[in-house]
């Protein structure tokens, strides 16, 4: 997923206009292309935790992740498996705090966007 960091900078607005006025370097950085970097950086990152969060989860359920004495919530969940009928909650537990863990980054992840996005500011 590095790829989609580094696609980042070719999609700042308004360079050409700062270099056509003829402004420095440093202005053209600080003022247009970190602007406008932040903002998706900051969704990506945490889109990103959230994802390697599930993955995580998914290869200790497969059994490739962690092993036994580290905790782990895939672990968890494929321990509670042959107890899925008689006691439900040993599975549900560790699935709700994958959800909820996942839903708080993708949350917190969306909330930056709109607080820190330079082109919602100009708009109002």
């Amino acid at each position: 997923m590095w790829f989609v960091y580094c696609c980042l900078p070719s999609r700042a607005y308004g360079l050409k206009t700062a270099k056509t006025c003829e402004t420095s370097y440093c202005f053209i950085i600080l003022r247009h292309i970190l602007t406008n970097m932040i903002s998706p950086i900051l969704v990506l990152a945490t889109l990103d935790v959230g994802s390697i969060i599930l993955r995580i989860a998914g290869m200790t359920f497969l059994g490739l992740g962690a092993q036994p004495p580290n905790p782990e919530w895939g672990a968890m969940l494929n321990d509670g498996r042959p107890y899925m009928y008689m006691a439900p909650w040993i599975m549900i537990f560790p699935g709700l705090a994958i959800l909820i863990t996942v839903l708080a980054f993708n949350l917190i992840g969306d909330g930056l966007r709109d607080i820190l996005d330079p082109r919602e500011t100009q708009r109002t």
